[in-house]
Parts: structure tokens; C-alpha cells; sequence
């Protein structure tokens, strides 16, 4: 699998995102600076996490404007497969790759957690590896990590299965005023989405940083083998 991963000034996640995907893949990702103009042949381009430009305006709104989010758009408008966790995340709702918008925390607060995420559409190349209603364990720090859309939005990424991963008690317990299950706040609890083609996934909390046993976990490795056996074959 060729993946890319694009850097920004401030991103600080790339190389747990390097060493999550060779890890699994047996190959290193190209890294990629925001300032260049083309992508080359890849299979899947990752906007890792971190604080773009300093999160300033908004978290991914001056990172939205970099020259290769040009490319970036044309990548995944030709069915190209993306991968935004975190900042990048909030930088795919910023070039509107994906609906809706991250707000500070419900609490104002920056958090750093763990959290546990259930697997709500397991029909994506992002999360085949898993099945549908899976909890799984992953680590989260943002301070603008609080998802909201519009009620018609919100409907629609519902009806047409398009939330990825939803934040839960470590039973699967669902509960949206709930700061221990939803730590943010986010509407519905929605920790990750998927664009109408299912090609584009973006969430807030952080699978690429337990994949490895020497750090006690591999909770987020079946993210990263669904991306292998889907885009290898």
C-alpha cells in the first residue's frame, strides 16, 4: 500500500502515523509538505495530527488553504481513499471534504485521555477490520474535538450510515450528556465520519498511537490492516 502523509508546520503526529502504517503495511509512507503541488501515486493520503499553523483562526482553517490540500481535494474527488485524525480531521470539515464542524470541547477544555469508540459502520475500507458494534480503546487530546452539523446533517449521516465510530462507556453504553462516554460533547456522540462514498474518514481520537504490543495495546490495528487488505487487495 502507497500512503502519503502530509505534514504541516505544527503537525506533530506524523511519525506515530509512520510507524502505525509501516508497522502493519512492511512500508514506510512518503512524507509529504504541505507547501508541495502534487501527490504521486498512492492508494491512501493521512492528515495526521497535531496544531496546523498553530490552530490559529480556527483548528485546519489556514491548513484548508495549503497548496497540496489542493491535491488533496482532487485526490479524494477521484475516489482517491483519505485519512484525517485529529487536526486532520477538523482540516477535511474545513475544505469540506467531510460535514460539519469541531467546536471546543463541551467542558473548555483541552483533554488527553483515553476513550473507548464504538464501531458503528463496518463496511468501510477504514473499518472492515473491525465489526459493526466493536469497542475498542484509543487515546484523544484535543481541545476542539466537540463535532456538530445540523440537525438535517446529522440525519443524513445516520440514515446513510455514514458515522464511522461513536464515543462509549467501555461496555458500549452510549450516552450524549455523558462526559465519561462522550467526552466533548460532540453531537450524538459522533467520534468519526465517512464521506457519501466512503472514501474519506475523518475522527478525533488517536488508533494510530496503540498499534504496537511494546506499548501495551494494539486496539487500533485493525484500522490500519481494513486500509491493507482493502487497498492491496
Amino acid at each position: 500500500m502507497k500512503a502519503g502523509i502530509v505534514v504541516f508546520p505544527g503537525t506533530n503526529r506524523e511519525r506515530d502515523m509512520v510507524h502505525a502504517l509501516k508497522l502493519v503495511s512492511g512500508q514506510t509512507p512518503k512524507m509529504i509538505w504541505h507547501r508541495d503541488t502534487s501527490l504521486g501515486d498512492l492508494d491512501l493520503v493521512v492528515l495526521p495530527g497535531g496544531f496546523s499553523f498553530g490552530d490559529y483562526l480556527r483548528s485546519g482553517a489556514m491548513a484548508a488553504h495549503s497548496p497540496i490540500m489542493r491535491e488533496v481535494k482532487a485526490f479524494a474527488e477521484k475516489g482517491g481513499h483519505v485519512l484525517g485524525v485529529c487536526n486532520g480531521f477538523q482540516i477535511l470539515t474545513e475544505t469540506h471534504l467531510l460535514p460539519g464542524a469541531l467546536l471546543r470541547n463541551a467542558g473548555l477544555r483541552f483533554l488527553s485521555q483515553d476513550c473507548h469508540l464504538k464501531v458503528e459502520n463496518a463496511t468501510s475500507a477504514f473499518t472492515q477490520g473491525w465489526k459493526s458494534g466493536d469497542i475498542f480503546r484509543a487515546p484523544l487530546a484535543h481541545g476542539d474535538g466537540n463535532y456538530t452539523a445540523s440537525p438535517e446533517t446529522l440525519e443524513r449521516l445516520e440514515g446513510e450510515g455514514r458515522v464511522a465510530f461513536r464515543y462509549c462507556a467501555a461496555d458500549g453504553q452510549v450516552s450524549d450528556g455523558n462526559r465519561h462516554s462522550n467526552p466533548n460533547g460532540s453531537a450524538r456522540s459522533i467520534a468519526g465520519i465517512l464521506s457519501e462514498n466512503g472514501r474519506v474518514c475523518g475522527l478525533m481520537p488517536h488508533p494510530e498511537n496503540l498499534t504496537d504490543p511494546e506499548i501495551g495495546a494494539t486496539d487500533g490495528v485493525p484500522l490500519f490492516k481494513g486500509l491493507v487488505e482493502a487497498l492491496v487487495g
